[in-house]
C-alpha cells in the first residue's frame, strides 16, 4: 500500500467502485474519456504486470474479460482494452502509478475517435527490415 496511491486508498477516495473481489476492484473512471469507461484495479500496490501473482494476474484478466462481456451486452458493440505502464509520467489526477486496465466502450467513429484515433493512420507505417531485425534479436528467447 503506497500513502499517495489514489488506488491503494480507493475506499476513501471519491472513486466509483462497481465491484470489490479478492483480489480486483472494478470502478468507474474518474476521470474517463468516453461514457462507460471501466477499470478493473489490483487490490495491492503493483505498477506493472508482471509484479502481480499468478493468482492476481488470473482474477484480473478473468474479470477484464467477464466486464468486456458486459459492456458489449449491454451498452456498446465493440471495446478496447488499455494497460499503460509509463513511469516517466509523474503521478496525476489523469495518470496513477497504480496498474490498472482501462475498458472504454467503442462505437464506430465515437467522441474518441473523431477527436485523436481518426489521425492513426497517419502514425502507422511498413515495418522496415532493420526494425525487424533489432528487435527479433531482443525479444527472442535465447537458444
Amino acid at each position: 500500500m503506497q500513502a499517495d496511491c489514489p488506488f491503494c486508498n480507493i475506499d476513501q477516495e471519491k472513486t466509483r467502485i462497481i465491484e470489490k473481489r479478492e483480489r480486483v476492484v472494478v470502478v468507474m473512471s474518474n476521470p474517463r474519456l468516453m461514457p462507460g469507461h471501466v477499470l478493473v484495479v489490483p487490490r495491492r500496490h503493483a505498477e506493472k504486470l508482471s509484479e502481480l501473482t499468478a493468482e492476481e494476474r488470473k482474477d484480473m484478466f478473468d474479470t477484464v474479460i467477464e466486464y468486456q462481456e458486459k459492456i458489449l451486452a449491454t451498452y456498446a458493440t465493440g471495446c478496447d482494452i488499455r494497460q499503460n505502464y509509463r513511469p516517466f509520467i509523474e503521478q496525476s489526477w489523469i495518470k496513477v502509478n497504480h496498474l490498472h486496465i482501462h475498458l472504454l466502450p467503442r462505437e464506430l467513429e465515437d467522441e474518441l475517435y473523431q477527436k485523436s484515433m481518426k489521425y492513426e493512420k497517419e502514425l502507422f507505417i511498413a515495418l522496415p527490415e532493420d526494425e525487424w531485425e533489432k528487435f527479433t534479436r531482443l525479444f527472442r528467447p535465447k537458444l
